[in-house]
C-alpha cells in the first residue's frame, strides 16, 4: 500500500475525530479564559490609591505603611513597587534594576497560557478545513459508489464537510477575542506598573540627589 492509499484510507475514517478535537480545543480554551479572568480579577488594584500612598513618602513611617499596603496587594503594580522600595536600601540603581526584573516577572505571570489561546485562534480554522477536506474525499467516494447519483449519503458527507469548517471558525473567534483582550490587559497593567516605578525613582532621586541612577 503506497502513501496515497494510506492517506485515502485515513480520510475514509471520517471527520468525526476532527470535530471532537475542535470541541476539546474549545473546552480547554474556555478553561484558560476563565482561569485568566479570575487571575486578573483577583490581582486588580486601584492605581490612583497606590499613587496616593506612594506620594505620602518613602521614608520613615510613611515607608513602613506603604510597604505593608503593598505586601497585602497581589497586583503586578504593587509587586513592582515593593521590589523598588526594598531595593532602595541598596541605592537608587538597585531599586531600578529590582523593578525592571519585577516587571519582567509580572509580564510572564500575566501572559501565562495566552500562547495557547493565540495558537487555537490562529489554527482552529485550519483544523476545521482539514475536516472539510476529509469530508469532501468521502463525498467523492460516495459519489463514485452511487455512480454519479445524488444520494442522502452524499449529502450527509457534504454536510459534515461544511460543519467542520464552521466549527473551526466558531472555535477560533472566542479564542482570538480572549487573546486580544488579555493582551490589552497585560499591556495596560505593565504600563501602570512602569509609571509607578518611574514615580518611585523620581522620588528616590529627590531624596538622594547626589546618587547617580
Amino acid at each position: 500500500m503506497d502513501i496515497q492509499e494510506r492517506l485515502t484510507a485515513f480520510a475514509m475514517l471520517g471527520a468525526g475525530w476532527v470535530l471532537w478535537l475542535l470541541v476539546a480545543l474549545s473546552v480547554v480554551g474556555l478553561a484558560v479564559g476563565i482561569e485568566r479572568l479570575r487571575f486578573f480579577w483577583m490581582t486588580r488594584c486601584d492605581v490612583e490609591e497606590l499613587r496616593t500612598a506612594l506620594e505620602k513618602g518613602i521614608t520613615g513611617k510613611a515607608r513602613e505603611a506603604l510597604m505593608a499596603k503593598l505586601a497585602s496587594n497581589a497586583s503586578a503594580e504593587a509587586s513592582v513597587l515593593l521590589a523598588g522600595i526594598t531595593g532602595l536600601t541598596h541605592g537608587v540603581a538597585s531599586a531600578e534594576q529590582s523593578m525592571a526584573a519585577a516587571i519582567r516577572l509580572a509580564r510572564l505571570r500575566m501572559s501565562r497560557s495566552l500562547t495557547y489561546l493565540g495558537t487555537v485562534g490562529n489554527n482552529a480554522p485550519f483544523v476545521g478545513l482539514l475536516g472539510t477536506v476529509i469530508g469532501i474525499v468521502r463525498a467523492f467516494s460516495e459519489l463514485e459508489r452511487s455512480q454519479g447519483q445524488v444520494t442522502s449519503g452524499l449529502m450527509a458527507e457534504v454536510g459534515e464537510a461544511l460543519v467542520a469548517t464552521a466549527v473551526g471558525i466558531l472555535v477560533a473567534l472566542p479564542a482570538v477575542a480572549l487573546f486580544n483582550y488579555f493582551q490589552r490587559v497585560v499591556k495596560e497593567r505593565i504600563t501602570q506598573a512602569q509609571a509607578l516605578a518611574d514615580t518611585l525613582l523620581a522620588m528616590a532621586k529627590e531624596t538622594t540627589p547626589g546618587e547617580d541612577s
